[in-house]
């Protein structure tokens, strides 16, 4: 089953140790730093903040059982789609001092972190998709703030950085299963072989890390075909 491919990871001390990289990184930026270009195509490294701080509105919702009450909002600010989301989110915080911005994130981000791991991996929220359950959205969260932490250069430590690329590993796996995409995945002790109608592809661990992101550089010369079928988390 798809679940056996996260049993050995704790998303709740994941989604920790991933806010605490972003918090520590966004904590030592000057004016400069802010302003730097993100791996985001269009945003910023304070964009990227300002997603982030948005994004808690959803997961507040989710938590609250309030996702339709958000989603009339958003249709009454002529918001609709993921994708415009985002863009409003940032949009709304534009004006705002970035401290201003930092300290919404991370009192937010806090508390649903806190109640994420109140309830437990077995408990479900309501979310846009319907019921789902706790602990597998955390890990959708994980993924998240791993891939936003890589856009802004946010550092991680080399002691972690084997682990961290492992349970990237598993998510995208879960999520291409969970998915039933028409993609092929096998995972070897070093490799990931992928396989779509008969267009194969050998990549390391962290090139299948980037193209579940969709963040695999069009250079590294991927089939398209497999590149579209293995982006899932982004």
């Amino acid at each position: 089953m798809a679940d056996e491919l996260l049993k050995d990871f704790n998303p709740f001390d994941i989604f920790d140790a991933e806010a605490a990289r972003l918090d520590r990184f966004f904590a030592g930026l000057d004016d400069a730093g802010w302003q730097r270009p993100s791996r985001c195509e269009g945003w910023s490294v304070r964009d990227v903040l300002a997603h982030l701080a948005g994004e808690e509105l959803y997961n507040h919702a989710c938590l609250d059982g309030t996702v339709p009450d958000l989603m009339s909002r958003l249709a009454e600010e002529g918001v609709g789609g993921y994708n415009e989301f985002n863009e409003w989110c940032v949009r709304e915080r534009a004006g705002r001092p970035v401290a201003d911005v930092l300290a919404e994130w991370r009192t937010k981000n806090a508390e649903t972190r806190e109640r994420m791991r109140a309830l437990g991996r077995d408990a479900v929220l309501d979310t846009m998709a319907g019921p789902y359950p706790v602990g597998h959205q955390t890990f959708h969260y994980d993924s998240e703030y791993a891939t936003h932490a890589d856009d802004v250069g946010a550092p991680v430590g080399a002691d972690e950085s084997d682990g961290r690329t492992l349970w990237r590993v598993a998510v995208g796996r879960f999520v291409l299963a969970e998915q039933n995409a028409k993609v092929q995945v096998e995972q070897t002790a070093e490799q990931i072989f992928a396989a779509v109608d008969g267009i194969t592809a050998t990549l390391s661990y962290p090139e299948f890390v980037e193209a579940t992101v969709g963040r695999l550089p069009a250079a590294h010369g991927l089939d398209p075909r497999i590149a579209s079928a293995l982006r899932c988390l982004a």
